[in-house]
Parts: C-alpha cells; sequence; structure tokens
C-alpha cells in the first residue's frame, strides 16, 4: 500500500518505521494543509492535530509541533528556549530544511535532523495525527511517538498551557 504514497510521503514511511512508530499513513481525498481541514477530513478534534511549523531561531531552522487549537507564541519560545528571535521561516526555508511543502511538513522525513519543539498541549490526546509529508497525507501517533520520532524537547509554546 505504500507504494501508492507520493514521493516524499515514501521517506516520511520509512523514518517513521524505524523509529518503531506503528501507524500507517492516511491519504486523504481533500487537502489537510490546514489543522481545521485535517480535524474535518478525520473527524477529530481540532487540537489533536499535530501542526508542524518551521521557525528561523537565531538563524537556525527550528521545527514546532503544536496542537491546532492555538498559536504559537514566539516571543513566549524564545524567552522559553533562551533565544534571541524567533521568526516564522519562509517557504522556501521550510522546502530547504524539511524537503517538504508547507502544509505536508512531516514531523520527520527530513534531509538532516531539525532541532525539535513539542507542544505539551498535545499530550492531552491519545491519538495525535501529523502530516506526512504531503498535504494529502496524514500519521496517526501517539504523543510518546511524536517525541521519539522528533528527538523533540517538550514545552509549552503559549503561556496559558
Amino acid at each position: 500500500m505504500t507504494s501508492s504514497l507520493p514521493a516524499r510521503s515514501l521517506a516520511v514511511a520509512e523514518a517513521l518505521a524505524a523509529a518503531g512508530v506503528s501507524g500507517e499513513i492516511v491519504v486523504l481525498p481533500d487537502s489537510a494543509r490546514t489543522a481545521a481541514e485535517a480535524a474535518t477530513a478525520l473527524g477529530c478534534e481540532v487540537g489533536a492535530i499535530a501542526n508542524s511549523l518551521v521557525f528561523s531561531c537565531d538563524g537556525e531552522p527550528l521545527l514546532v509541533m503544536t496542537s491546532g487549537s492555538h498559536r504559537v507564541d514566539t516571543a513566549y519560545l524564545a524567552a522559553r528556549l533562551g533565544a534571541d528571535a524567533i521568526d516564522r521561516a519562509s517557504a522556501a526555508q521550510v522546502r530547504e530544511a524539511t524537503g517538504q511543502a508547507i502544509g505536508g511538513v512531516a514531523p520527520t522525513g527530513h534531509p538532516a535532523p531539525l532541532r525539535t519543539v513539542v507542544d505539551t498541549a498535545l499530550q492531552r490526546y491519545e491519538v495525535l495525527w501529523a502530516a506526512a509529508g504531503h498535504p494529502h497525507t496524514v500519521v496517526p501517533m501517539t504523543y510518546e511517538e511524536l517525541l521519539r520520532v522528533t528527538a523533540g524537547t517538550p514545552s509549552a509554546v503559549v503561556a496559558t498551557d
């Protein structure tokens, strides 16, 4: 079944399997570029969508896996990480860092490992859904699997968490 996946999703599937993540990539008939679109397609709460957002943190790429239920407070996160500044990466920077397009960035399967922060708000959900390398692909996983596959640092990404 994985042979019918888009090429970028195949790399994600290999990385997930290597990390011991058992969830299989799901191909959706419609785009899941936003958390709301993904939640609607999957019939789950928007907070269970693990958004993959790429930022520039003091000039280096930073992947933030955040709950679809809120936006990253970059000033708050910069203070938590001891960084001078965190800014949204451009589409070109996202593609360069991940090999994937905005709307389909997976937590893994990148050309090189990325420094990653995993939103602690995601631990509220038994099953998370993350993009799988293409705007029409998603993969289920647990919070613990997300931490493992990204080698991410758990952190609140907004002050209200």
